[in-house]
């Protein structure tokens, strides 16, 4: 067992033996474990909830400092439950959305980790014409917030030609998140 584990097991073990913090199944009003099953369905539902949570919040313009953490912690919160549940597609939406988060936060180096794992998963994948669009902004906003120009510019009219080529419904989705994206100098 390496540190890290060691640590994390330490941890783990010192939040339930905290009286205040200890979680039973009891204490949550459960008279038996949920099965196999009904857990899935859970994580598939908390995936939903929290990353469609996000994304609505990130479009608000004038968000405040708690809806700022409230689309973080809602955008890691989906990319959790998608990691138990979901394809390798649920979890590279999951990688956008953190992206898109982060870049909106000013985190510039997540911002791009995130944009660049779901760019890559997109383009390397049959993925179809909205989701492409959408990686290429996510991947410029990014870009952006980190200073890198030229990659900002290359995936800005990328995304804006897709974008434009979209059927209205499509567009308007994209529309919502490119309007949070600077335009190229």
């Amino acid at each position: 067992m390496d540190h890290e584990q060691r640590y994390l097991k330490e941890f783990r073990q010192r939040l339930v033996a905290a009286p205040d913090l200890s979680v039973s199944w009891e204490s949550c009003n459960m008279t038996e474990q949920p099965n196999p099953e009904e857990v899935k369905k859970w994580h598939r539902w908390f995936a939903i909830e929290c990353i469609n949570s996000a994304w609505e919040l990130s479009e608000k313009v004038d968000r405040t400092d708690d809806e700022d953490m409230a689309i973080l912690k809602a955008a890691y919160a989906s990319s959790f439950h998608w990691s138990v549940v979901g394809k390798d597609v649920n979890r590279a939406r999951a990688d956008g959305l953190l992206g898109q988060v982060h870049a909106l936060l000013g985190h510039a180096d997540l911002a791009l980790h995130y944009a660049r794992h779901n760019f890559d998963f997109v383009t390397e994948n049959d993925s179809p014409n909205w989701e492409v669009a959408f990686a290429h902004a996510i991947l410029c906003y990014a870009a952006a917030v980190f200073g890198d120009d030229l990659t900002h510019s290359e995936h800005y009219k990328e995304a804006e030609t897709l974008a434009a080529q979209l059927e209205q419904k499509d567009k308007a989705i994209i529309d919502s998140t490119f309007s949070n994206i600077p335009k190229p100098r």
